[in-house]
């Protein structure tokens, strides 16, 4: 099931280490304006949906107070 690794020459881990490449990544490309605004417009709108979603549910997570009129059955009059 479990296979034992052949050891690693040490040489090899040696030359690993000296070994440099010549050749640079490219650079990051920037952003545009449209790329911005449009990052920006996402973030507000997933901002005011949560304070939305925060502002509608806060009236039903709020214990109730004592109701002003208790509701009573007419059958309970008799």
């Amino acid at each position: 099931m479990f296979r034992r690794r052949e050891p690693v020459p040490f040489a090899f881990i040696a030359e690993a280490d000296k070994y440099r490449s010549n050749v640079t990544p490219p650079p990051k490309e920037r952003a545009t304006a449209g790329q911005i605004a449009g990052r920006t417009l996402v973030g507000l709108t997933v901002v005011a949906g949560l304070v939305g979603a925060l502002l509608f549910g806060m009236p039903a997570l709020s214990p109730d107070s004592s109701p002003a009129q208790t509701q009573h059955s007419e059958a309970s009059d008799r």
